[in-house]
């Protein structure tokens, strides 16, 4: 792809291989991707940058080692069904697309459903890509089971329909703890489906879950 941003991308991908990234189809789809099509044009030259990015609306674009690390731990192999809950730029919905078989991203904020929608689309690449604007705590259900699930936003605890929703043996990655700090954690649904075990990855900080199942607005 040339677009004035390939050297930008290739940096991308060596500071996140520096930073323990080592599944190369992640890093494929990272080289690939133009990020900067995902962000407001005024801070479009911060597009590669490994750091979050405000998109409006009081949302963030995550930081691209997160974002690849979240996709690393759900082990794609290109012929999954992926629930991705929180759209917001779309970027990462890019990303599960060059992964997964077929991608289900749902947006609580309509502007961001739209404008995520509209760029994907133009883009052109993604086809195998659904945008919806709905509470994200409470899945997708007529297109459940998903073989993975990622969650972009920080939930108090793992929402009881988004495990539902796995297959047996599915992996979910989502941030879990307070508003003001969060443990991104591997999730997988037992083999006998009746319950699921947690592991902590890493600190990290998201913008908050809104939902039935996650926080309130006046959390």
């Amino acid at each position: 792809m040339s677009d004035g941003f390939v050297g930008y991308r290739s940096a991308l991908v060596e500071a996140l291989q520096r930073k323990g990234v080592r599944d190369m189809a992640v890093l494929r789809a990272i080289a690939t991707v133009p990020r900067h099509q995902f962000v407001p044009e005024h801070i479009r030259h911060r597009a590669y940058e490994d750091e979050a990015l405000p998109i409006g609306n009081g949302q963030t674009i995550s930081q691209p080692f997160v974002q690849a690390r979240s996709c690393e731990l759900l082990q794609l192999t290109g012929r999954e069904r992926v629930l991705e809950i929180g759209t917001g730029s779309g970027y990462q919905t890019a990303l599960l697309s060059m992964l997964a078989e077929s991608v289900f991203s749902i947006e609580r904020v309509p502007e961001l459903a739209r404008r995520a929608h509209e760029t994907l689309r133009a883009l052109g690449d993604y086809e195998n890509v659904s945008v919806m604007h709905a509470d994200g705590t409470l899945g997708w259900k007529p297109n459940a089971p998903y073989d993975a699930i990622v969650v972009a936003a920080a939930s108090p605890s793992v929402p009881r329909p988004l495990v539902e929703q796995l297959t047996v043996g599915g992996r979910m990655v989502i941030p879990v703890g307070s508003q003001d700090a969060q443990v991104l954690t591997l999730v997988t649904r037992d083999a006998d489906g009746t319950g699921y075990r947690e592991e902590p990855i890493h600190d990290v900080r998201f913008v908050p879950l809104l939902g039935e199942f996650g926080f309130t607005p006046q959390d």
